[in-house]
């Protein structure tokens, strides 16, 4: 008769059982949860482009286009503008007035039963910076206005061939300069403003360059004096005055800008500043403050393009009456050098901006081919209809109408399933 199993047997028994092969682990698994986001079964908007779906589409953008497009160049074609370059004025003018070169003028006006042609004239004018005597070339540039300009009337420089854009360019400055920190030397040295960092032309101690970079060392110089009407009709000369020290930054930009804690004596201005600075910064020729130098403001927020337009100055209160006037302008940046060239462009502005006529055209167009293909379109499908195809093919879980599964269900199956079916 066998022996019943005593109480430790039979626990070491059961023990040795559970620990046996046959105890499954549970394993992780990396399949994703089965909800509707884990396996992309969100409903979902795809639709059927049929010709009755299309072809209404076709002619409500054309509809809506054109008109968009007219009102947008109707808006430019309200701008008045004069632009005249006067690149080559320093060497094709004379000392008495000659008329412009046709190519150098471009305007925009409607009236022109007064226009004369421009004319320009080129002389010297000394200038003194911090004692320091020199002349440079004045150009004088005398043009009509034939019809009233209202307010505002913006005064810009038009530069062409001059890459702001340049990827090292752009980035060459430095913020908390700018912001008128006085910035050590090794933080300069490892900044995007190199090579214009330091003053490298002696040895014994280098300065900072202030403002460091590319930028502001290449900033557009020529000077231009606000536009004189000639022979008014008391017989003097009136100057229709513009300003350049408000209104012509962006109000963001000037949260960008602070007046420098530097000492004059541990910065050097940078290189192509010298000649208004010939004897560096002194106690009578400082630096400038930037957070009040709308005009650096300007230059210092680069152009996407190479050709480029820059507020320069402004006049938001006074008519500029139809007459004769001139611009006096000290020639100082070279933009012939690079075969550039620069302009000045006096226009007002519409609630759509200035002068630009290109946006309106590609509505027109963009307008116009959608409404010719819609004509193509329908007379096509009149004529000669095409039959549609079968919609359930075109989603891959789908099984077409007539194809059941098994047990008469439904068109819908997943893919696995149609495995299954097919297996």
């Amino acid at each position: 008769m066998a022996e019943t199993p005593r109480g430790e047997d039979r626990a070491d028994s059961i023990s040795s059982q559970d620990s046996g092969p046959n105890k499954q682990e549970k394993k992780k698994s990396r399949r994703p949860a089965n909800t509707a986001f884990r396996q992309q079964r969100l409903k979902a908007w795809q639709p059927i482009l049929t010709p009755k779906t299309v072809l209404p589409l076709f002619f409500t953008i054309g509809i809506i286009f054109a008109p968009i497009g007219g009102l947008l160049l109707y808006a430019s074609s309200k701008v008045q503008e004069i632009r005249l370059d006067y690149t080559t004025c320093y060497k094709d003018a004379t000392s008495e007035l000659t008329t412009m070169p046709s190519d150098n003028v471009h305007s925009a006006f409607k009236n022109y039963t007064t226009w004369l042609p421009p004319q320009w004239k080129v002389t010297n004018k000394s200038v003194t910076y911090d004692g320091v005597t020199k002349e440079y070339p004045l150009c004088t540039l005398e043009f009509s206005i034939p019809e009233d300009m209202g307010p505002p009337v913006l005064f810009y420089y038009h530069l062409t061939a001059f890459y702001q854009n340049h990827r090292r360019y752009v980035r060459s400055f430095l913020d908390k300069q700018l912001k008128g920190d006085a910035v050590d030397a090794s933080t300069i040295n490892g900044s995007d403003c190199d090579p214009l960092t330091h003053d490298l032309s002696t040895n014994i101690d280098p300065r900072p360059i202030y403002p460091c970079g590319l930028i502001a060392n290449s900033m557009f110089n020529d000077t231009f004096s606000s536009p004189v009407m000639l022979n008014t009709q008391s017989g003097d000369n009136k100057t229709y005055v513009m300003t350049n020290d408000s209104g012509i930054a962006w109000s963001s930009d000037k949260k960008l800008y602070g007046k420098t804690k530097y000492n004059i004596s541990q910065i050097v201005p940078p290189p192509n500043w010298r000649e208004r600075y010939p004897h560096g910064y002194t106690e009578t020729n400082g630096p400038p403050d930037l957070s009040s130098w709308e005009a650096f403001m300007v230059w210092m927020r680069t152009a996407g393009l190479p050709d480029f337009s820059k507020l320069y100055q402004r006049n938001d209160n006074e008519t500029m009456t139809a007459g004769r006037y001139h611009v006096e302008i000290l020639n100082n940046f070279p933009s012939d050098v690079y075969a550039g060239t620069k302009s000045i462009v006096i226009s007002t502005r519409t609630v759509m901006g200035g002068r630009n006529p290109f946006l309106g055209i590609a509505y027109i167009v963009v307008g116009g081919i959608c409404i010719v293909l819609g004509v193509i379109f329908t007379a096509s499908h009149l004529i000669k209809p095409r039959k549609l195809g079968d919609h359930t093919y075109l989603s891959w879980n789908n099984v077409p109408a007539g194809n059941k599964q098994s047990g008469g269900g439904t068109a819908v199956a997943s893919g696995r399933d149609l495995g299954r079916g097919e297996a």
